[in-house]
């Protein structure tokens, strides 16, 4: 045993310690969502995966994205925190990390300094391999001078696991009070939460991690950017407008991601629904002239 101790000493060294206790919530994350084939199916269920796939995913990218890395909208100050809130239960850390880590990608994107690059990595690397690491779970406040304002921003990055057992919370007492008053719908706290939150998550997980990766790999690309972010009509689909990756990376600033009407952004009509109730507004849009570019540019694969 003593001989066993000694070359696991030598083998795990401490980056690999780092890496593997970084890395931990996200294995059980995945774990924990065999648990929806033990608590069985229901409707409900259903539902409770879709509805929060759906809140969630447009949280991440029209509020952590678009309005707390890119600034492409305002807000009032409640409804920053809402964005915030929802987004932070997605157990993606908070909006801060998560803006200052969105930023240094675009000043850096596909160059040695971007820490989610396939081309300068690998896919896996970029898909998922750095949230593994702990190297980069600090935030760079340098970067988020504009958020680091809010104490309720600092508060929520700080204890981003509050929003997370919020929605925990939330659902296991739905499925409990649904099991007790309407048993007829074969549901429970403990199926909605498997459904709702760890499969919901993990599934929310991929497709936004399919940004740093697949749309840096695969799908056309209109502008010729100095990096090889591509559209992607199908991660668009997953993402709620995402994929359109190579527009994006040629004008971040606007709200709009899809450049026409066919390039489906729902989280950019979501947010028009939002401003009709007043509470998003000057939305910005990509300016004429990409518009004028887009149309002399040639698509390339």
């Amino acid at each position: 045993m003593e001989k066993l101790r000694i070359i696991l000493q030598h083998t795990l060294r401490d980056e690999d310690n780092r890496l593997l206790m970084a890395s931990s919530p996200i294995f059980i994350m995945h774990l924990l969502a065999l648990g929806t084939f033990f608590t069985g199916f229901s409707w409900v269920a259903v539902a409770a995966l879709i509805l929060t796939y759906v809140v969630r995913v447009f949280a991440l990218t029209a509020g952590f994205h678009r309005y707390f890395s890119h600034r492409a909208f305002k807000t009032s100050r409640a409804f920053q925190f809402v964005l915030a809130w929802v987004g932070t239960s997605s157990a993606q850390l908070g909006p801060m990390w998560w803006a200052a880590n969105h930023r240094h990608h675009h000043q850096h994107s596909d160059k040695e300094e971007d820490i989610h690059s396939p081309v300068v990595k690998d896919a896996f690397w970029a898909h998922i391999g750095w949230v593994l690491c702990r190297a980069y779970g600090s935030i760079q406040h340098d970067r988020i001078k504009d958020l680091t304002k809010y104490p309720e921003l600092r508060f929520i990055d700080r204890f981003h696991v509050l929003p997370v057992l919020s929605l925990i919370v939330l659902l296991y007492a739905l499925g409990a009070g649904l099991n007790a008053y309407f048993p007829g719908l074969g549901t429970s706290g403990l199926q909605l939460v498997m459904w709702g939150f760890f499969l919901s998550t993990v599934l929310v997980y991929h497709v936004t991690f399919c940004v740093n990766s697949v749309t840096h790999i695969v799908g056309s690309k209109r502008f010729a950017n100095d990096d090889e972010s591509r559209n992607s009509w199908w991660v668009a689909l997953l993402t709620f407008g995402e994929g359109w990756h190579n527009n994006h990376h040629r004008w971040p600033l606007s709200a709009r991601q899809g450049m026409y009407w066919w390039e489906l952004d729902l989280s950019y009509w979501g947010l028009r629904v939002l401003e009709k109730m007043g509470l998003v507004w000057d939305l910005k849009t990509y300016p004429d002239k990409i518009y004028e570019e887009a149309e002399s540019a040639q698509v390339r694969p």
